[in-house]
């Protein structure tokens, strides 16, 4: 692949009190990151260079941009976008502050205007911390809710992706009660849509779409509850005279093993926890979070900010350089005929 060819991403260094940092600069140290794209740093010099020590580095080159059709990308030198909005001083490592937290954000909403402008193919996200962009008078759940603002998306959801599973939420960060309300039938049936666009965009041409019950055994034939039979059938039904193939509703205890096994392509499932736990166990350090439904592509770490541990240099870099893979997977899926 010629230099022209590699796909632009602008990676975001997450909260600057946060692991971020640590994990871009371990990432970037992979040489074939290079071979696979164009990485564009979204954060602060002074930050990056203070983490340096931190993971083993000693006086990285730093190629400070506007343009990012001006980069060299070239391992060994990081090419950054750096916005000086993150005094070290202000910011000590594993601490909640409202200047991390707007710092964060100000990385992410650079990065998303890069993608709306066509300037960059993708971005790739490190993680916030949701407690500091409160502090800072952003009161968002997480990038989610954030990209979707910024991009006025209609309806997104969260997709995980990890090595041997993909899963999609009905829900997500609410209330185990307040997400049994929102199974509704549209929900289900717009999230399976979003499942068959996500598989597309992952460049799978017929996804074989499996959509999890919510009550135990699926409902065993409404005697543990109906929303299976009143609301996530009749989605399935409507799904299927779209001509996709789509199964369900499955008893959620056994879907995420037989998608593992190679029978689906992706599992709808209807809250949090239904569909994390299954990919926190398999794919911990290697998930991936893809925002579906954007006008962008945007894919992220699938872990937090980890401040217990961060300033020690023993966070790992394997999901955020998975997450680097989605996105170059998905900007060859979109250039696709």
């Amino acid at each position: 692949m010629s230099h022209d060819d590699r796909p632009l991403l602008a990676i975001t260094m997450g909260d600057p009190a946060g692991i971020g940092p640590e994990i871009v600069l371990k990432a970037l140290g992979h040489e074939e990151v290079y071979h696979q794209c164009r990485p564009l740093v979204i954060g602060d010099r002074r930050i990056l260079q203070r983490a340096e020590a931190w993971v083993g580095i000693e006086r990285l080159t730093y190629e400070p941009i506007e343009n990012p059709a001006e980069g060299a990308y070239t391992s060994g030198i990081v090419t950054l976008m750096d916005l000086g909005n993150a005094d070290p001083e202000a910011i000590p490592p594993g601490e909640i502050t409202a200047a991390a937290g707007r710092a964060a954000v100000e990385y992410v909403t650079k990065a998303c205007d890069l993608a709306m402008a066509g300037e960059v193919d993708a971005i790739v996200t490190a993680p916030l911390n949701k407690e500091a962009m409160n502090l800072a008078g952003f009161p968002y759940a997480g990038h989610t809710e954030l990209l979707a603002e910024r991009t006025r998306a209609g309806k997104v959801s969260m997709l995980l992706v990890g090595p041997t599973l993909r899963v999609i939420h009905v829900t997500t960060h609410v209330s185990l009660g307040e997400a049994i309300r929102r199974v509704t039938r549209d929900r289900v049936r717009e999230v399976i849509g979003l499942a068959h666009q996500a598989c597309k965009a992952l460049g799978i041409p017929r996804p074989r779409i499996a959509v999890a019950g919510l009550n135990p055994h699926a409902g065993e034939g409404g005697l543990f509850g109906d929303e299976e039979r009143r609301e996530i059938a009749p989605a399935i039904e409507t799904a299927r005279s779209n001509g996709w193939d789509v199964t369900g509703p499955l008893p959620p205890d056994t879907v995420f093993l037989r998608a593992v096994k190679g029978e689906f392509d992706i599992v709808v499932a209807m809250y949090h926890d239904q569909g994390h736990i299954p990919m926190k166990l398999l794919a911990f350090d290697s998930g991936v979070n893809v925002t579906i439904g954007l006008p962008i592509i945007r894919t992220s770490v699938d872990h937090g900010t980890a401040f217990d541990i961060a300033g020690s240099g023993q966070a790992r870099e394997t999901s955020l350089l998975a997450a680097i893979e989605v996105a170059v997977q998905m900007v060859a899926a979109q250039e696709m005929p």
